[in-house]
């Protein structure tokens, strides 16, 4: 095994000579030079994997030699070795970009110490890591037997998300697969288990038997916060929004906010016209088309004719409860990133505000947009890399920057959800249907629909589901599992087109098993 290279600069190096022999002895090879004219000499011609830095030196004292030791070599990491231990000289050590310092007189088992967090930390957790998954992989596969209730659902969701998460920081831990394999296995219990409990759960809402549902979200984790609190409250909802992409959205945030997380499950389908018109109006899709029709447009599934009413669904539920606003209901839809940047340049006049519905559809257009681009496949061919895409705009977009100035408002609060997830659709499903039947690649309804029972969950009464019936004799077919629906005709050309494509509409944890989340500025 290749030994690691030290170099220690000081003055008085051969006081150190015990610490030397310790570090041979340890497995490192350490060079020694005693000014920092000889350590720039040495970083030179030589490759270091660690500097050892004196910063009170005769000539070049530590802080010149640092600085010109990083225009040689800016990624060396490099500690300060000092007997000074004023603030001022820490500030600027770790201004100049040291990985650490120690102060004299130091010991070996200090020495060693830095040496590993610098030099072997990522071999040790990479360690760690695989036993601790290989441990949660067993533990979920317990739960697995044991038949977990909807809470168990949620945790072995957030397990399995952690992991894909924690996977992205080791790539070389060669257990991508294995987490792969185990989440499809999730995946079909999941399925069969929402299949046996979807019924009675949307007719039980509000049980101790039942999770919270897309119905409850706004009342339960919105509307409360109106006659509570005098500041602004902002209601975000990001169209297809995975947890595995809040989360490395949140990073940006936890020093903006207090935050606070709950989950519950969407609605079947999970998909937009559905989801998110019952989120706003706090109903299932067949009450919506009782009660509104004029604003259930059910000829198409499309979004943009079946969600254009919901601020008006938002309006009508603040009326059956009740609620009186301060001023009028806002309501901002983002379709594009110029009307982005508009609501972010003007969001600040929103202060004396009392409720405001943000829609961001721009997860949902990368989703879709990525079926058709080669260049969004090659850029964000799996999950991971769709993290990080997700991570890259919301870094430098006007959604943080959204975030960042309400932040700044007194006692404004923002409440963020999503309508559903999306999965990774990995193999195809042959379905048989009328030409009429709706083009989803996750659910359809449409007349005389065919599919496998191993695929798909199959609705031939809409009201056991509470959906709208869209005619006498329509029914509804779900995807199970990481499914998406291929019609016969030309079957292998969509069925190699749609393979690995970002989709919703189904049953999976990715789509159903969603975040909502509260936070409050630390302004």
């Amino acid at each position: 095994m290749k030994r690691n290279k030290i170099l220690w600069v000081d003055d008085e190096i051969d006081l150190l000579r015990a610490h030397i022999i310790f570090l041979n002895e340890k497995g490192y090879e350490v060079d020694t030079v005693t000014n920092g004219e000889d350590a720039i000499s040495e970083i030179r011609n030589k490759q270091y994997d660690l500097i050892f830095l004196d910063e009170m030196m005769p000539g070049l004292g530590g802080l010149e030699t640092l600085q010109q030791l990083k225009e040689i070599s800016p990624n060396i990491p490099v500690v300060m070795i000092t007997k000074n231990e004023a603030e001022s000289l820490m500030n600027d050590a770790i201004g100049s970009k040291i990985s650490d310092y120690l102060i004299k007189p130091v010991v070996p088992s200090q020495v060693l110490m830095v040496c590993k967090k610098l030099l072997e930390s990522r071999k040790i957790s990479e360690g760690y890591v695989a036993k601790d998954y290989l441990n949660d992989f067993n533990e979920i596969s317990k739960r697995l037997l044991m038949g977990p209730d909807h809470d168990d659902w949620i945790e072995i969701y957030l397990k399995l998300v952690s992991w894909d998460m924690e996977l992205d920081i080791h790539p070389e831990i060669n257990l991508r697969q294995t987490l792969i394999d185990q989440k499809r296995e999730c995946n079909q219990e999941f399925s069969k288990y929402i299949e046996k409990n979807y019924i009675s759960w949307i007719n039980s809402v509000g049980s101790d038997e039942t999770p919270t549902l897309t119905t409850e979200i706004t009342e339960k984790y919105v509307l409360t916060h109106l006659s509570k609190f005098n500041g602004p409250l902002f209601y975000i909802v990001i169209d297809c929004l995975r947890l595995d992409q809040w989360l490395v959205m949140e990073k940006h945030l936890i020093d903006l906010f207090t935050i606070k997380k709950n989950y519950y499950y969407s609605i079947l389908p999970t998909a937009t016209p559905y989801a998110r018109n019952a989120l706003f109006a706090g109903l299932f899709p067949s009450e919506i088309e009782k009660y509104y029709p004029d604003l259930w447009v059910s000829a198409t599934d499309d979004e943009n004719s079946m969600n254009k009413y919901e601020k008006e669904l938002l309006q009508f539920l603040l009326s059956r409860k009740k609620i009186q606003l301060k001023n009028e209901l806002k309501y901002v839809k983002i379709i594009d990133p110029e009307v982005g940047r508009s609501f972010e340049q003007n969001v600040l006049s929103h202060r004396k505000t009392h409720f405001m519905a943000v829609v961001v559809n721009f997860l949902d257009m990368i989703a879709h947009g990525r079926s058709d681009s080669q260049i969004l496949k090659e850029i964000a061919p799996d999950e991971s890399a769709f993290r990080s895409l997700t991570n890259s705009w919301f870094q430098y977009s006007y959604l943080l920057n959204t975030f960042r100035a309400i932040a700044t408002i007194p006692n404004a609060r923002i409440v963020v959800t999503t309508d559903h997830g999306s999965i990774r659709a990995m193999r195809g499903a042959k379905v048989l249907g009328d030409r009429e039947a709706s083009p989803n690649l996750r659910f359809k309804f449409g007349r005389n629909l065919k599919a496998d029972d191993k695929n798909a969950v199959f609705i031939k009464q809409p009201a056991d589901y509470k959906l709208p019936k869209h005619g006498l004799t329509i029914s509804y077919i779900i995807a199970k599992e990481d499914y998406y629906f291929v019609y016969p005709t030309e079957y292998h050309k969509y069925l190699s087109y749609y393979k690995d494509s970002f989709q919703h509409g189904g049953i999976s944890m990715e789509e159903m098993i969603l975040p909502v989340i509260t936070m409050e500025s630390k302004a």
